[in-house]
């Protein structure tokens, strides 16, 4: 539960950003970036999450996919699934073969990983700092730093490519030392979904043990 909860809290930090004294530049950049992603009606993708901290000297891999379509999604990360459905969050632990049930808070709407490109109104501010190419890919390298000085997040970077607006990986700096790095492997736009897509079939867990916090 905790490597999910630290993919939720960096989703939802790093697009929490004002427009208030911000490098027009970068502004226009994620502007066009926001508007790319909020033009698909669904989409689905696959990720490497790595967490680096070289005083500790770790370095970890994970990898994961969610979908999302309008207010709800679907994660996959580390033996562990999230659904919510715009109402209700269903969070399923594969070892313990258990699932959690709780009401989608309306305050916590803004911590949610269907709206990481259309957050970044208020709560950072950013910067344009250079282009740099990914895999022969050139992108445009975005820094954000959280305008509240006790966030424990104090820098995070973003890559969106040149080519198509679409967000390359994001790496946060934390303070106590930790860096989590996300990488898009895989992107599809558009992808079908319905009303199953995002709801919790016990009948497809055997034996699952559901735990009703609502």
């Amino acid at each position: 539960m905790k490597r999910i909860s630290i993919l939720f809290f960096f989703l939802f930090s790093i697009v929490q950003l004002s427009f208030a004294q911000q490098d027009p530049k970068a502004a226009k950049i994620l502007d066009a970036m926001s508007k790319k992603y909020q033009a698909m009606k669904a989409f689905r993708a696959s990720f490497v999450q790595t967490l680096e901290n070289p005083s500790a000297k770790i370095k970890e891999n994970m990898e994961g996919d969610i979908t999302v379509s309008g207010n709800k999604f679907r994660l996959k990360m580390s033996g562990q699934e999230v659904i919510n459905n715009g109402a209700t969050i269903w969070t399923y632990m594969k070892s313990e073969n258990e699932v959690n049930i709780s009401e989608n808070d309306p305050d916590e709407q803004e911590m949610s990983p269907n709206r990481i490109y259309t957050m970044y109104k208020k709560g950072y501010k950013y910067v344009y700092l250079n282009d740099e190419k990914v895999d022969g890919e050139l992108c445009s390298v975005i820094e954000l730093s959280p305008e509240d000085k006790s966030n424990p997040i104090f820098k995070v970077r973003m890559l969106i490519s040149k080519k198509d607006n679409s967000v390359k990986s994001w790496k946060m700096f934390k303070n106590n030392g930790n860096r989590y790095t996300f990488t898009i492997k895989e992107f599809t736009p558009n992808v079908p979904v319905d009303g199953n897509t995002f709801a919790f079939d016990k009948t497809k867990y055997k034996g699952v043990k559901v735990i009703d916090l609502r």
